[in-house]
Protein backbone atom coordinates (compact mmCIF):
# COMPACT_ATOMS: atom_id res chain seq x y z
CA UNK A 1 0.00 0.00 0.00
CA UNK A 2 1.54 3.24 -0.96
CA UNK A 3 2.28 5.92 1.69
CA UNK A 4 1.30 8.68 1.94
CA UNK A 5 1.79 12.12 3.62
CA UNK A 6 0.11 15.75 4.17
CA UNK A 7 1.58 18.67 4.03
CA UNK A 8 1.44 19.16 8.19
CA UNK A 9 2.95 15.39 8.04
CA UNK A 10 5.77 16.34 6.05
CA UNK A 11 6.76 19.60 8.41
CA UNK A 12 6.42 17.33 11.28
CA UNK A 13 8.74 14.82 9.85
CA UNK A 14 11.17 17.40 8.68
CA UNK A 15 11.11 19.30 11.81
CA UNK A 16 11.88 15.93 14.11
CA UNK A 17 15.05 15.43 11.52
CA UNK A 18 16.09 18.81 12.05
CA UNK A 19 15.84 18.35 15.79
CA UNK A 20 17.65 15.25 15.84
CA UNK A 21 20.30 16.84 13.70
CA UNK A 22 20.63 20.18 15.93
CA UNK A 23 20.94 17.27 19.06
CA UNK A 24 23.72 15.27 17.53
CA UNK A 25 26.06 18.58 16.68
CA UNK A 26 25.60 19.59 19.76
CA UNK A 27 27.34 16.49 21.02
CA UNK A 28 30.12 16.77 18.67
CA UNK A 29 33.50 16.90 20.81
CA UNK A 30 34.95 20.55 20.52
CA UNK A 31 39.04 20.52 20.37
CA UNK A 32 39.56 20.03 23.64
CA UNK A 33 41.72 22.72 25.64
CA UNK A 34 45.18 22.32 26.53
CA UNK A 35 45.62 22.68 30.09
CA UNK A 36 48.68 23.16 31.70
CA UNK A 37 51.79 21.73 29.86
CA UNK A 38 54.53 22.29 32.72
CA UNK A 39 56.53 23.72 29.80
CA UNK A 40 58.80 26.21 30.21
CA UNK A 41 61.63 27.52 27.71
CA UNK A 42 64.51 30.14 28.31
CA UNK A 43 67.07 32.07 26.25
CA UNK A 44 70.48 31.71 27.49
CA UNK A 45 73.72 33.22 26.47
CA UNK A 46 72.93 36.70 26.26
CA UNK A 47 75.21 38.10 29.47
CA UNK A 48 77.45 36.18 30.98
CA UNK A 49 76.45 37.25 34.17
CA UNK A 50 73.65 34.96 33.50
CA UNK A 51 75.56 32.26 34.93
CA UNK A 52 76.64 28.95 33.17
CA UNK A 53 74.27 26.32 31.33
CA UNK A 54 74.41 23.79 33.94
CA UNK A 55 73.14 25.89 36.76
CA UNK A 56 70.43 27.30 34.49
CA UNK A 57 69.50 23.39 34.22
CA UNK A 58 69.63 22.90 37.63
CA UNK A 59 67.12 25.27 38.62
CA UNK A 60 64.51 22.64 37.67
CA UNK A 61 62.23 25.37 36.29
CA UNK A 62 63.17 25.50 32.30
CA UNK A 63 62.30 22.41 29.99
CA UNK A 64 63.94 23.60 27.04
CA UNK A 65 67.12 26.05 26.89
CA UNK A 66 67.62 27.98 23.60
CA UNK A 67 71.54 29.00 23.85
CA UNK A 68 71.50 32.49 21.86
CA UNK A 69 72.76 33.16 19.30
CA UNK A 70 74.68 31.77 15.90
CA UNK A 71 74.09 35.64 14.70
CA UNK A 72 76.39 35.62 11.13
CA UNK A 73 76.28 33.61 8.47
CA UNK A 74 74.77 33.68 4.47
CA UNK A 75 78.13 36.14 4.04
CA UNK A 76 80.42 35.73 1.59
CA UNK A 77 83.30 33.63 2.14
CA UNK A 78 81.06 31.08 4.11
CA UNK A 79 81.73 33.11 7.66
CA UNK A 80 80.04 31.75 10.64
CA UNK A 81 79.87 33.28 13.93
CA UNK A 82 78.54 32.17 17.26
CA UNK A 83 78.07 34.71 19.61
CA UNK A 84 77.71 33.58 23.39
CA UNK A 85 77.99 37.04 25.02
CA UNK A 86 81.38 36.01 26.61
CA UNK A 87 80.68 32.58 28.07
CA UNK A 88 83.83 30.26 27.99
CA UNK A 89 83.13 27.91 24.87
CA UNK A 90 85.26 25.17 25.93
CA UNK A 91 82.70 24.54 29.10
CA UNK A 92 79.27 24.27 27.21
CA UNK A 93 79.42 20.89 26.22
CA UNK A 94 79.87 19.54 29.07
CA UNK A 95 76.94 21.49 30.34
CA UNK A 96 74.56 20.18 27.34
CA UNK A 97 74.85 17.18 28.43
CA UNK A 98 74.43 17.44 31.46
CA UNK A 99 70.94 19.20 30.96
CA UNK A 100 69.89 16.53 28.49
CA UNK A 101 70.73 13.92 31.68
CA UNK A 102 68.25 15.72 33.30
CA UNK A 103 65.40 15.91 31.07
CA UNK A 104 66.34 19.62 29.51
CA UNK A 105 66.62 20.32 25.75
CA UNK A 106 69.04 22.28 24.56
CA UNK A 107 68.72 24.23 21.67
CA UNK A 108 70.72 27.01 19.56
CA UNK A 109 68.71 30.06 17.90
CA UNK A 110 70.16 31.69 14.72
CA UNK A 111 69.56 35.39 14.28
CA UNK A 112 70.18 38.01 16.47
CA UNK A 113 73.05 39.91 14.09
CA UNK A 114 74.22 40.13 10.43
CA UNK A 115 72.73 37.54 8.77
CA UNK A 116 71.05 36.51 5.46
CA UNK A 117 69.86 33.44 3.56
CA UNK A 118 69.54 34.89 -0.14
CA UNK A 119 69.53 31.46 -1.64
CA UNK A 120 69.04 28.16 -1.64
CA UNK A 121 72.67 27.52 -1.80
CA UNK A 122 72.71 29.74 1.61
CA UNK A 123 70.53 27.68 3.06
CA UNK A 124 71.90 24.57 2.38
CA UNK A 125 75.34 25.71 3.42
CA UNK A 126 74.00 27.18 6.52
CA UNK A 127 72.12 23.55 6.77
CA UNK A 128 75.25 21.69 6.20
CA UNK A 129 77.58 24.13 9.03
CA UNK A 130 74.18 23.46 11.70
CA UNK A 131 74.51 19.80 11.48
CA UNK A 132 78.04 19.38 10.97
CA UNK A 133 79.00 21.77 13.93
CA UNK A 134 75.90 21.24 16.19
CA UNK A 135 74.03 18.36 15.54
CA UNK A 136 74.08 14.82 14.35
CA UNK A 137 76.80 15.12 11.67
CA UNK A 138 80.12 15.19 11.76
CA UNK A 139 82.24 14.24 14.13
CA UNK A 140 80.41 12.99 17.14
CA UNK A 141 83.09 10.41 19.25
CA UNK A 142 86.63 11.92 18.72
CA UNK A 143 85.44 15.12 16.91
CA UNK A 144 88.07 18.19 16.16
CA UNK A 145 87.23 20.91 18.72
CA UNK A 146 87.94 23.62 16.01
CA UNK A 147 85.22 21.50 14.19
CA UNK A 148 82.57 21.02 16.82
CA UNK A 149 83.21 23.81 20.04
CA UNK A 150 81.03 21.78 22.19
CA UNK A 151 82.52 18.81 21.25
CA UNK A 152 80.94 15.90 21.20
CA UNK A 153 77.85 17.25 22.51
CA UNK A 154 74.84 16.44 20.07
CA UNK A 155 72.02 19.51 20.62
CA UNK A 156 68.29 18.83 20.32
CA UNK A 157 67.16 21.68 17.88
CA UNK A 158 67.36 24.85 16.26
CA UNK A 159 65.58 27.85 16.98
CA UNK A 160 64.56 30.33 14.15
CA UNK A 161 64.71 33.89 15.84
CA UNK A 162 64.52 36.01 12.42
CA UNK A 163 63.75 39.72 13.40
CA UNK A 164 65.88 40.70 10.75
CA UNK A 165 64.68 38.54 8.04
CA UNK A 166 62.56 39.63 4.02
CA UNK A 167 59.80 37.33 3.12
CA UNK A 168 62.19 36.65 -0.32
CA UNK A 169 64.91 34.65 2.34
CA UNK A 170 65.14 30.69 2.07
CA UNK A 171 65.00 29.74 5.30
CA UNK A 172 61.65 27.27 4.30
CA UNK A 173 64.48 25.22 2.79
CA UNK A 174 66.83 25.70 5.44
CA UNK A 175 63.91 24.12 7.85
CA UNK A 176 63.10 21.21 5.13
CA UNK A 177 66.75 20.13 5.25
CA UNK A 178 66.48 19.80 9.47
CA UNK A 179 63.44 18.27 9.15
CA UNK A 180 64.17 15.78 7.21
CA UNK A 181 67.28 14.74 9.62
CA UNK A 182 65.08 14.91 12.39
CA UNK A 183 62.60 11.77 10.97
CA UNK A 184 63.17 8.35 12.82
CA UNK A 185 65.31 6.43 12.99
CA UNK A 186 67.25 9.37 13.69
CA UNK A 187 67.89 11.36 16.53
CA UNK A 188 64.76 13.40 16.86
CA UNK A 189 65.69 16.90 16.29
CA UNK A 190 63.32 19.59 17.59
CA UNK A 191 62.48 22.77 15.51
CA UNK A 192 60.92 26.23 16.93
CA UNK A 193 60.77 29.27 15.62
CA UNK A 194 60.18 32.69 18.10
CA UNK A 195 58.12 35.40 16.30
CA UNK A 196 57.24 38.86 17.18
CA UNK A 197 53.39 38.85 17.81
CA UNK A 198 51.83 40.77 14.89
CA UNK A 199 50.71 38.30 12.46
CA UNK A 200 51.83 37.04 10.03
CA UNK A 201 55.40 37.55 10.95
CA UNK A 202 56.30 38.21 7.45
CA UNK A 203 60.06 37.30 7.86
CA UNK A 204 58.93 33.93 9.03
CA UNK A 205 56.20 33.31 7.27
CA UNK A 206 57.36 31.27 4.56
CA UNK A 207 59.54 29.70 7.19
CA UNK A 208 56.71 28.74 9.14
CA UNK A 209 54.12 27.00 6.03
CA UNK A 210 56.43 24.25 5.62
CA UNK A 211 55.11 22.80 8.72
CA UNK A 212 58.28 21.92 10.26
CA UNK A 213 57.85 23.49 13.41
CA UNK A 214 56.98 21.92 16.43
CA UNK A 215 56.88 24.81 18.41
CA UNK A 216 56.74 28.36 18.25
CA UNK A 217 57.29 31.08 20.49
CA UNK A 218 55.26 34.34 20.34
CA UNK A 219 56.90 37.47 21.91
CA UNK A 220 54.11 39.17 23.29
CA UNK A 221 56.84 42.20 23.97
CA UNK A 222 59.56 43.98 21.72
CA UNK A 223 56.70 45.70 19.90
CA UNK A 224 54.21 44.16 17.64
CA UNK A 225 56.40 44.06 14.37
CA UNK A 226 55.22 44.44 11.01
CA UNK A 227 53.53 47.93 11.44
CA UNK A 228 51.76 46.48 14.34
CA UNK A 229 52.78 47.70 17.90
CA UNK A 230 49.01 46.48 19.08
CA UNK A 231 48.97 43.33 19.41
CA UNK A 232 50.94 43.20 23.13
CA UNK A 233 47.47 45.33 24.14
CA UNK A 234 45.01 43.31 21.99
CA UNK A 235 46.83 40.52 22.72
CA UNK A 236 44.10 37.94 22.91
CA UNK A 237 43.17 38.49 19.44
CA UNK A 238 46.88 37.74 18.20
CA UNK A 239 46.90 34.55 20.50
CA UNK A 240 44.11 33.14 18.64
CA UNK A 241 45.61 33.91 15.24
CA UNK A 242 48.61 32.32 16.09
CA UNK A 243 46.98 29.45 17.55
CA UNK A 244 44.23 28.86 14.99
CA UNK A 245 47.14 29.09 11.89
CA UNK A 246 49.48 26.42 13.11
CA UNK A 247 46.96 23.64 14.65
CA UNK A 248 50.34 21.07 14.21
CA UNK A 249 52.74 23.40 16.26
CA UNK A 250 53.11 24.04 19.65
CA UNK A 251 52.19 28.21 20.47
CA UNK A 252 53.90 29.24 23.72
CA UNK A 253 53.55 32.68 25.34
CA UNK A 254 57.01 34.58 24.66
CA UNK A 255 56.86 37.06 28.29
CA UNK A 256 60.05 39.25 29.72
CA UNK A 257 61.32 38.01 32.91
CA UNK A 258 61.67 41.92 34.05
CA UNK A 259 60.26 44.80 33.36
CA UNK A 260 63.37 46.57 32.97
CA UNK A 261 63.84 44.51 29.88
CA UNK A 262 60.52 44.87 28.29
CA UNK A 263 61.02 48.41 28.73
CA UNK A 264 64.10 48.20 26.75
CA UNK A 265 63.11 46.48 24.01
CA UNK A 266 60.21 48.81 23.52
CA UNK A 267 61.28 51.81 23.75
CA UNK A 268 59.52 52.64 27.20
CA UNK A 269 56.32 50.31 26.35
CA UNK A 270 55.90 47.44 28.57
CA UNK A 271 54.98 43.65 27.30
CA UNK A 272 55.60 42.86 30.97
CA UNK A 273 52.80 40.91 32.99
CA UNK A 274 53.10 40.85 36.71
CA UNK A 275 52.54 37.56 37.85
CA UNK A 276 49.27 37.62 39.80
CA UNK A 277 48.16 39.26 36.48
CA UNK A 278 49.27 36.42 34.53
CA UNK A 279 47.58 33.87 36.58
CA UNK A 280 44.34 35.31 36.94
CA UNK A 281 43.81 37.40 32.97
CA UNK A 282 45.99 35.61 31.17
CA UNK A 283 46.16 31.89 32.10
CA UNK A 284 42.95 30.74 31.79
CA UNK A 285 42.74 32.41 27.84
CA UNK A 286 46.05 31.12 27.06
CA UNK A 287 45.13 27.39 27.96
CA UNK A 288 41.68 27.20 26.03
CA UNK A 289 44.22 26.78 23.00
CA UNK A 290 44.11 23.36 22.02
CA UNK A 291 47.72 23.95 20.88
CA UNK A 292 48.94 25.96 23.50
CA UNK A 293 51.83 24.71 24.46
CA UNK A 294 53.62 26.91 27.69
CA UNK A 295 55.78 29.82 28.10
CA UNK A 296 58.86 31.34 26.64
CA UNK A 297 60.45 33.47 28.94
CA UNK A 298 63.72 36.49 27.64
CA UNK A 299 66.09 35.78 29.25
CA UNK A 300 67.83 33.44 31.90
CA UNK A 301 69.97 36.56 32.96
CA UNK A 302 66.99 38.50 34.06
CA UNK A 303 64.90 35.61 34.92
CA UNK A 304 67.55 35.01 37.55
CA UNK A 305 67.62 38.42 39.10
CA UNK A 306 63.61 38.85 38.95
CA UNK A 307 62.66 34.71 39.69
CA UNK A 308 59.91 35.33 37.35
CA UNK A 309 59.84 31.74 36.12
CA UNK A 310 59.56 30.57 39.95
CA UNK A 311 56.09 31.57 39.42
CA UNK A 312 55.55 30.68 35.91
CA UNK A 313 56.63 27.08 35.96
CA UNK A 314 53.57 26.50 38.43
CA UNK A 315 50.58 27.57 36.11
CA UNK A 316 52.30 26.34 32.64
Amino acid sequence: MALTFTRHSLVVIVGALLLQLFFLAGLAPAAAAAGPTGQVTVFWGRNKDEGSLREACDTGLYTMVVMSFLNVYGARGGEYRLDLAGHPVGCIGGDVKHCQRKGVLVSLAIGGGAYSLPTNQSALDLFEHLWNTYLGGGGGKGAVAAARPFGDAVLDGVDFFLDRATPAERYDVLATELAKRGKPPRRALHLTATTRCAFPDRGAARALATGAFERVHVRFYGGGGGGDDNCTVYWEDAWDRWTAAYPRSRIYFGLPAAPAVAEEEQDGRSGYVYPKTLYYRYVPELQKAANYGGFMIWDRYSDKQSGYSGYVKNWA
